[in-house]
């Protein structure tokens, strides 16, 4: 019984050095638990792109002359004043040149915890300028045909917008949205005829009518955002203003001879309005946190 025990005692004391020994080794660290990536944050941006109009571009309606001129009543100008020339009142449209539009963006994310889904305010300002001039062509008519009613449109030379976002985060650092809200839209548009010669049958009186209208409407599009850095992102955008929605405004100017003597018939009157507005564009924004990548 002796000799178990003393068999005994030098195991107890070599697995209590075992114990000991391994108590003394360096316990590996676990690795720190890393955030998912979060579209939280808000964000500065610069954009270029291009702008179009999308169907009537500038659209001027000749609503023709308020009161009696000597010679009767006037429907509508159409390069003189003889009676052969009276048309009804009617509208002509001058194509928009299409525009490279430029600027920057300011908003912000919010990720709620644990969803793939993204709410966001944005706001953006930008150049953008599309033009367009066309002849009236109700004015070759009768002994008439040189065409001499010019109307002048555009829309710029700044816009902004001031819209809501929602997005859907398909994949970690992918962001697929819809946008929408308000846009701000200058135009200017004027109906012009500054033909003098009679003879070449461009009529033998005057008018000149014009004014600019900043628009406040509606927009609403799309896009996809990739943050390809922690606090980097590129995106593709488009966006469509509805300008056409707008029944625009009214100029009136009188009328007057080559002389400058204004005939007493009264001003002649013209509706000024727009087609609805394309965008696309392509964007920078850099996110100012949280970083989480």
């Amino acid at each position: 019984m002796k000799k178990i025990l003393l068999g005994c005692i030098p195991l107890a004391a070599l697995a209590s050095i075992g114990c000991a020994t391994a108590a003394d080794l360096p316990v590996k660290a676990r690795p720190p638990l890393v955030a998912p990536f979060t579209w939280t944050g808000c964000y500065i941006g610069g954009f270029v792109g291009g702008a179009w109009n999308g169907n009537d571009g500038g659209v001027f309606t000749d609503l023709g002359q308020n009161g009696l001129s000597p010679s009767g009543q006037f429907l509508s100008y159409s390069g003189g004043a003889t009676a052969a020339r009276l048309v009804p009142p009617h509208s002509f449209s001058a194509d928009l040149d299409s525009s490279v539009i430029a600027g920057g963006t300011l908003g912000c994310n919010w990720q709620p915890v644990g969803s793939s889904f993204v709410l966001g305010l944005e706001g953006e300002a930008g150049f953008m300028r599309l033009r367009g001039d066309a002849f009236d062509p109700r004015t070759l008519i009768s002994t008439q045909t040189t065409l001499d009613v010019l109307g002048s449109a555009k829309v710029g030379d700044w816009y902004g917008m001031v819209t809501a976002r929602l997005g859907y985060a398909a994949w970690d650092h992918t962001l697929i949205y819809v946008k929408g809200g308000a846009a701000f839209i200058p135009t200017r548009s004027s109906v012009v005829d500054t033909c003098q010669n009679t003879t070449i049958g461009c009529g033998n009186w005057l008018i000149s009518t014009g004014d600019s209208h900043t628009f406040t409407t509606w927009t609403i599009g799309g896009g996809i955002e990739w943050a390809f850095a922690p606090n980097w992102s590129v995106k593709a955008e488009y966006m469509f203003i509805a300008l056409g929605n707008d029944d625009g405004f009214q100029t009136c100017g009188p009328v007057t001879t080559p002389s400058g003597a204004i005939l007493a018939g009264g001003p002649f009157c013209f509706n000024h309005s727009f087609g609805d507005i394309h965008t696309a564009k392509i964007g920078l924004n850099y996110r100012f946190g949280p970083v989480r990548y």
